[in-house]
């Protein structure tokens, strides 16, 4: 029986993640305490764990995508920390868009404090591009794939705004991104429900581009070396073990939609029969059931219940 390790992205995070992590084990508070001394101008322990920060409302700081960044990366690590004390190693490891980031430190791809330096900036850098060609997100229920791509493609090749799939997250559950008004009109045109996202900008497509080129320049500077198992890029739901392809995937992965569901049958196709959710939220869990049924078991690793009874299992 094969394990797979899974990381959030942006969404799972809430007021007091990680605090029971952080009082109750050595090896998570190490983590943290790090963090928040390489965040220097953000008291980021504050703000996750809502206690004396010094924000009004840590809630809304904790929605900004370059607090958020640092914040899930963080937890995920910190609880990947307790995990690896208790003697639990993943056989394969995805994360959802930010955590692909928290899956590669999470098997030796990149150091922690190099992850954090790196998704920081990531998180600056998407929230200026945000600022600079503002965009939206809607989530699309009920509706088909084919149908989605159709509509978006046709709206695109009108020439007054881009609009395209930014998450395939389950059957039935796609997100699509870009301008604003291409945006509404694939809404309105799509036969299924939409739900507008509460981003600060149109993630995983071509408006992040201003974004993809500052993260290329910084993932130039960064070592990365071969992770402990095969990693599943948000690109190409592929394997991978090369630290070339991860750089060239983690610069693509700005403009590209996440391949989650992909991801996840290519997993299962590969042995992974368990799979963990690192950190905050129960997100991740939801979409493997939803993608694989009662195949598979999804279990949580973000509080120290759920972490424990993952090492026993």
């Amino acid at each position: 029986m094969a394990t797979a390790f899974l990381f959030p992205g942006q969404g799972s995070q809430s007021v007091g993640m990680g605090y029971e992590l952080y009082e109750q084990h050595e090896e998570a508070r190490a983590r943290f305490e790090t963090a928040n001394e390489m965040m220097e101008d953000v008291d980021l322990l504050a703000l996750m764990f809502g206690l004396g920060s010094s924000s009004s409302d840590p809630e809304g700081r904790l929605k900004q995508t370059e607090i958020t960044q640092p914040a899930l990366y963080t937890h995920s690590l910190a609880a990947m920390a307790v995990l690896e004390a208790g003697g639990a190693e993943p056989d394969m490891v995805a994360g959802h868009s930010l955590g692909e980031y928290s899956a590669l430190a999470a098997v030796g791809a990149l150091s922690f404090e190099e992850g954090l330096r790196v998704v920081r900036r990531r998180g600056e850098l998407m929230s200026e591009a945000g600022d600079r060609r503002p965009g939206s997100m809607a989530a699309v229920l009920g509706a088909g794939i084919a149908h989605i791509e159709s509509v978006c493609e046709d709206i695109s090749a009108e020439g007054e705004g881009v609009v395209q799939p930014a998450n395939y997250n389950a059957p039935g559950q796609i997100v699509i991104s870009g301008d604003v008004e291409a945006v509404e009109r694939a809404t309105g045109a799509i036969e299924g429900r939409a739900m507008p996202l509460s981003v600060s900008g149109a993630f995983h497509s071509p408006l992040m581009e201003y974004a993809r080129e500052g993260l290329a320049e910084m993932l130039d500077t960064v070592s990365i070396d071969s992770p402990r198992c095969p990693v599943y890029p948000n690109v190409t739901a592929e394997p991978t073990t090369d630290p070339d392809e991860i750089r060239q995937r983690l610069t693509e992965q700005l403009l590209s939609p996440v391949r989650w569901a992909p991801t996840l049958r290519r997993m299962h196709e590969d042995g992974a029969t368990r799979f963990a959710e690192v950190g905050a939220g129960q997100v991740l869990q939801g979409l493997v059931g939803r993608t694989l049924g009662d195949d598979v078991e999804a279990v949580g690793a973000g509080l120290s219940d759920e972490i424990e009874s993952a090492i026993g299992g």
